[in-house]
């Protein structure tokens, strides 16, 4: 486990450029996915995710040089999801210059894909992504982009995946996602207690505040965002400073 905190600014990417939405929907352009790319790497964040929510026949090739033109750009480790479904989607991410690749419905549709991903590119290249809403108490994966419920429970779902092989999860609150009113901070805390790996946060970052609860009540190991930095809501030096000054260790 890594001591240092990791703030991951999180590109939506549909059909080439970055936008975003409240609670999965309602979506406007924030920018040109490989600009942003470039300026949040110069600003100090320490790690990047681009999820394409485009389901084209084309997108594989369009994802497939996306993360050549980034890997070109930047220096610090990007995470790339979206509709990956086989080791040749991986593979060619990862030759293209991904470090990590995220997936989230092929996953649950068949489980035993993260233990084929991690077994072929190490542990250390699968996160798994995991959107989860709160239905009569109970923590409930959801598929497609927050869509359809299933019937697993966050907490299992989230050991068996560690189970087979995940190097980390990237857990949304759907709940959360897009309100700006702070993360699921009492669910990241079960999930830390559960699982030997890192947790990513995501889905409700508003203000500093929410990424210092997330760390310290949450038990974060990392906190994604998107609207509040692409619409520099909050700076990501700024944000690192203060978390500093609030004892969290950050590389600054």
């Amino acid at each position: 486990m890594s001591l240092t905190k990791r703030i991951i600014p999180c590109l939506d990417i549909k059909n080439g450029r970055t936008v975003k939405g409240v609670n999965f929907v309602n979506l406007r352009d924030a920018g040109d996915p490989v600009e942003l790319a470039k300026l949040y790497s110069e600003e100090g964040a320490d790690e990047l995710v681009f999820l394409d929510i485009s389901a084209t026949e084309e997108r594989r090739k369009t994802l497939a040089n996306l993360v050549l033109n980034v890997a070109k750009t930047i220096n610090i480790p990007f995470t790339v999801g979206g509709g990956i479904s086989s080791v040749e989607d991986v593979a060619l991410l990862l030759q293209n210059g991904a470090d990590k690749v995220s997936i989230n419905s092929s996953a649950i549709k068949r489980p035993e894909l993260i233990n084929e991903l991690a077994a072929i590119f190490g542990s250390q290249c699968i996160v798994v992504a995991i959107d989860a809403k709160k239905i009569n108490g109970e923590w409930i994966v959801h598929l497609m982009g927050g869509k359809i419920p299933t019937e697993l429970n966050l907490f299992d779902w989230a050991k068996e995946v560690e189970t087979r092989g995940a190097g980390e999860i990237l857990f949304t609150s759907m709940d959360n996602d897009g309100t700006k009113n702070g993360f699921a901070d009492e669910a990241l805390a079960t999930l830390s207690e559960l699982l030997n790996i890192p947790i990513i946060a995501s889905g409700g970052a508003g203000k500093v505040q929410h990424f210092t609860d997330t760390f310290t009540n949450g038990k974060a190991d990392a906190a994604l965002a998107a609207s509040v930095f692409h619409f520099k809501e909050i700076g990501i030096q700024e944000l690192k400073r203060e978390l500093a000054t609030a004892g969290v260790s950050v590389r600054l």
